[in-house]
């Protein structure tokens, strides 16, 4: 039995340690999570499973049946749109390693593994004169995440290049091949589920010139430079609502630069709120909530997060400070 992404544990240590020594090397007790995801912020995982290959889903999925309790899972890839509470995530992470990062160019289609990085794929397919993944250079995470989330930008997204993928679900423990109609892939959505892994996914592309394909890559990448804020953050922190931006709803509600603790909305972009080096996850996670309240309030739209919560109680972190 899993509970996805849920706040609160509702099994004990005896629970993970049971997990941990039935996947042996496998697995590690209690390391560090934040720094594993852009943000560079927040606590360990209950445990850590370094997968590198779908016979490690096998074993994961039959530890999960072994233990006999409800166990909260968390799939981890560039984690570059998570956000790990200080207090950690009290269950089991799953992170795609060697084995998921590989890289198939073909005459029009090209195979990133659910852990390659968007970029890289991006990168090799203009290299190869491909045309139609270029914008993915702008989006710093894995293959997998990025189709969970139907991840797009400069007038594309996975939608309009994916052409289909392998999912191996860890609840179930089927593995099965998929094609966007089933996916039901919307803006920054789709059907792929908390507990469901992306083995692989193939592009289909424009074969075209690569100069020009490289040319397009290097303008992408010289926009966002000029445009988007570096250092801790995981990107766009609220959904476009239809026909507005995120970002000049922040802005228009005078929020722009705002800190609050370790955390401060960008300068640059108000959809963008980073972190402190050393800073707290759950500074941020009251930074999110409070520019949400205040759009709400000011405008009557209601933003939706895009970036994913992990490890938070309900209603987020204690006012006391960090876990």
């Amino acid at each position: 039995m899993v509970s996805p992404e849920v706040s609160r544990p509702a099994d004990s240590d005896r629970v993970l340690d049971t997990i941990a020594d039935t996947l042996g090397d496998r697995a590690q007790r209690g390391a560090p999570l934040g720094e594993r995801t852009t943000y560079r912020v927040g606590g360990i995982a209950g445990v850590l499973v370094h997968a590198h290959g779908e016979d490690d889903l096998v074993a994961v999925q039959h530890a999960l049946v072994a233990s006999g309790a409800a166990v909260p899972l968390l799939v981890l890839g560039e984690g570059s749109n998570l956000l790990v509470a200080d207090a950690g995530f009290p269950g089991l992470v799953v992170r795609l390693g060697v084995g998921f990062d590989g890289v198939e160019i073909g005459e029009t289609t090209v195979r990133g593994g659910g852990g390659a990085k968007l970029p890289v794929v991006a990168r090799k397919s203009a290299a190869a004169g491909l045309h139609g993944l270029e914008w993915g250079v702008g989006i710093p995470g894995s293959v997998g995440g990025a189709l969970r989330m139907n991840a797009g930008g400069h007038g594309s997204d996975i939608a309009s290049v994916l052409a289909r993928c392998r999912v191996f679900d860890l609840i179930t423990g089927e593995g099965f091949e998929a094609r966007p109609s089933s996916l039901a892939l919307g803006y920054r959505t789709s059907g792929v589920g908390p507990a469901q892994v992306v083995v692989w996914a193939d592009f289909s592309l424009q074969a075209g010139d690569r100069a020009r394909a490289e040319q397009t890559v290097a303008e992408i990448v010289r926009w966002r430079r000029e445009n988007q804020p570096g250092g801790s953050n995981a990107g766009s922190v609220f959904v476009n609502p239809d026909g507005d931006s995120a970002g000049r709803l922040v802005e228009s509600a005078g929020l722009k630069g705002m800190r609050l603790g370790s955390a401060q909305v960008s300068t640059k972009h108000a959809n963008f709120i980073q972190a402190d080096k050393g800073g707290s996850a759950d500074d941020v996670w009251r930074l999110v909530e409070h520019v949400r309240a205040e759009v709400l309030r000011r405008t009557g739209i209601d933003l939706e997060p895009e970036v994913r919560m992990a490890g938070f109680p309900p209603g987020g972190p204690s006012t006391s400070g960090r876990g």
